[in-house]
């Protein structure tokens, strides 16, 4: 009798301890769980701000302003524009065709 009492003894005790480690585990993980809200909480207070000032510094006014300020430029009208037109070389400029039996006889692949 005195065995069994002692055995029931031994596993009240690790079951005790075992409980005890338990609760400890799930208060540390329910901890690391709180922090990693409020960190994501933050993250994204933080996101948000980041994109309203991203959305302030890409108005068209401000735009406009630094490149006048900052770059110098200055809006496009017909008195300062210039047009660019392609015009073909003259014909005696022109390289003479080459006929595909002149370019095997020069010793290149048709």
């Amino acid at each position: 009798m005195i065995r069994l009492n002692l055995v029931l003894l031994l596993a009240v005790l690790a079951s005790a301890f075992y409980l005890v480690n338990v609760q400890y585990e799930s208060r540390r993980l329910f901890a690391e769980l709180d922090k990693a809200h409020t960190e994501a909480r933050r993250l994204d207070v933080e996101r948000e701000r980041l994109q309203v000032e991203k959305r302030a510094q890409a108005t068209p006014a401000r735009v406009e302003r630094l490149a006048r300020e900052k770059l110098e430029m200055r809006q496009a009208t017909p008195g300062i524009t210039t047009y660019v037109t392609y015009s073909a070389p003259p014909a005696s400029q022109a390289a003479p065709p080459v006929s595909p039996g002149d370019a095997v006889a020069r010793g290149a692949s048709p």
